[in-house]
């Protein structure tokens, strides 16, 4: 791709900007700790030695922290105190319910740290630490410790990328009466259609390991129906999974050049599944799980009637219903970070390998095929400072011989923290597709990746896209809300390929710009607010010469 003169300078202003020592870096692996870290207690054995010793799990204590500390004079006012007030804390219970050791239990370091790693995956909790605090008569006694976040989102919210304005007003609440339920009712309007929808997920169904969810959405171009009823690999070591899943969804889709939509028709979809798997746990550092089941997938696809733009040609309907078998290998290899997607907040980051694979035949349906698909990852470290994520995948159906819809994806994701509270990013992606069904539109914009430009702009067979990205963190903590960080970037990308709808495209897109990131540390509604300035470099006209955007988003 050929890059601008002022894209070229922006990015030699950063490697100028680079210090000549590594020994003002932070260690890529530093844990920002949080107020409700507690340290492993002096005088007590190391892991190992509890585990060589064939020491059990003895008394289980659960804490779980309200909103704001009281006890530290900062957030001791009243605003933080009614908002305490309000708050239901979680429940023990609901706690309880995502441990994965019991009393009794051999002691097993690793499934502290897997739990520990679970609980700060749930939408309601800050952080927590689960840790050893004593040891007596053969039995180690562990305490799990939580934060909550503010979860009742009683109010109205608006974004903006890419030029288009999503707005909605909604109540909901991702810990209902602190059990861990999640329910929402929603009004909402974005480039697409106008909503109201109910939505409702248990991750632990009576106390179970069972999770369900249910999604009921009246649009104005259609409706959807979802319901799942799943009992998945909760763990590492977990020995079988169940899924049950059925969704109905009627909408109009929109087909897009140059950021206006060009077309459009009705689609009618179902698709139902039942499957199941199997594990053999965790085995020298690698769990191994093998996956089988049956699905049925049709779309219909319709002229709309009520549009100005009708599609010239409609996609051809499908209708698939077979049955799949598959594998999913993953590699434990987790590590603890702070301040590099996340600000202020524990991450966990997998640095081990995952493949997984699909195959499935369908052979009484039109059209007969073979779906396959498949994915893998991994993470490397270079040293303590700079890692890099890889990640591929691929999905195609085999018709008569040819690959239909073949989708491939592959990215390369770069960090070094090349100063305690500056993070250099960079990622490299792209796609490439053949014969895509007509009903699959492949663009690039300003919601995804290229802020510079409208939504949906370019379209292709194929996209491309590289971001340069200069993170700063800050110990700023206004009001003790929020943390504040910020990036200055650099976008470049383009699709390439002919597309179903749509002309000549413009050919490389380059942006540059900056923005604000806000962390949310107090509640679980968005992690990072994003507010951007995009400047596109060489847009062509009708394209606007600064972008706003704002939006919440669950990384940096």
């Amino acid at each position: 791709m050929k890059i601008s003169s002022g894209l070229r300078c922006l990015v030699l202003c950063v490697i100028a900007g680079w210090p000549p020592v590594a020994a003002q870096a932070a260690s890529f692996t530093d844990q920002q700790k949080t107020s409700i870290a507690e340290p492993r207690p002096p005088g007590l054995p190391s892991d190992a030695e509890l585990e060589a010793a064939g020491a059990v799990v003895g008394r289980i204590e659960i804490e779980t922290h309200n909103i704001f500390d009281l006890s530290d004079p900062r957030e001791d006012v009243p605003l933080f105190r009614l908002a305490n007030r309000l708050h239901m804390r979680t429940r023990k219970s609901a706690i309880a319910a995502q441990l994965l050791f019991s009393t009794g239990q051999k002691y097993d370091a690793r499934l502290l740290a897997e739990t520990e790693r679970n609980l700060r995956g749930l939408a309601y909790v800050y952080d927590a630490h689960v840790v050893p605090v004593r040891y007596h008569d053969g039995k180690v006694d562990v305490r799990v410790i939580t934060k909550d976040v503010w979860t009742l989102d009683p109010g109205v919210s608006y974004s903006r990328t890419g030029g288009a304005n999503n707005s909605s007003f909604e109540i909901s609440d991702s810990n209902f009466l602190g059990r861990g339920k999640a329910i929402e009712f929603s009004h909402g309007r974005d480039v697409d259609r106008t909503s109201n929808t109910v939505d409702w997920a248990d991750p632990n169904v009576m106390g179970s390991r069972w999770t369900d969810a249910f999604a009921y959405a009246d649009s104005s171009d259609g409706r959807r129906r979802a319901a799942q009823f799943v009992r998945p690999f909760y763990s590492l070591e977990s020995r079988w999974s169940a899924t049950m899943s059925a969704q109905t969804y009627q909408r109009v889709v929109s087909r897009y050049a140059y950021g206006k939509i060009a077309d459009q028709f009705e689609d009618s979809e179902h698709s139902y599944e039942l499957s199941g798997g199997l594990s053999s746990g965790l085995r020298d550092g690698w769990t191994r799980r093998w996956l089988a089941g049956l699905r049925y997938d049709r779309s219909l696809f319709l002229a709309d009637p009520g549009s100005s733009l009708p599609a010239a040609q409609l996609p051809a309907s499908r209708r698939l219903a077979y049955p799949f078998v598959g594998f999913d290998f993953l590699q434990d290899d987790y590590r603890k970070t702070a301040d590099l997607n996340q600000i202020g907040r524990t991450e966990d980051l997998n640095f081990g390998t995952e493949v997984a694979a699909e195959a499935g035949y369908s052979g009484g349906a039109t059209p007969r095929a073979i779906l396959v698909d498949g994915r893998v990852s991994t993470g490397l470290r270079f040293d303590e400072h700079q890692a890099m994520f890889l990640a591929g995948d691929f999905a195609s159906r085999i018709e008569r011989g040819s690959a239909r819809n073949l989708i491939a994806d592959a990215s390369a994701r770069y960090y070094w923290r090349w100063r305690r509270d500056w993070v250099l990013y960079s990622s490299l992606s792209g796609t490439a597709t053949h014969a895509l069904d007509a009903d699959a539109q492949l663009t690039i914009g300003g919601d995804n990746g290229m802020r510079g430009y409208p939504l949906r702009y370019e379209a292709g067979s194929a996209i491309g896209l590289w971001t340069l990205e200069q993170r700063f963190y800050t110990n700023w903590y206004p009001f003790r809300l929020v943390r504040v960080g910020g990036a200055v970037f650099a976008d470049v990308g383009r699709a390439w390929g002919s597309a179903v709808v749509g002309g000549e495209r413009p050919g490389t897109l380059e942006d540059v710009g900056f923005g604000l990131r806000l962390g949310n540390t107090r509640s679980g509604l968005g992690n990072v607010l994003h507010v951007d300035l995009a400047f596109p470099l060489n847009a062509p006209t009708g394209v606007s010469r600064v972008q706003i955007l704002v939006q919440t988003m669950q990384s940096f």
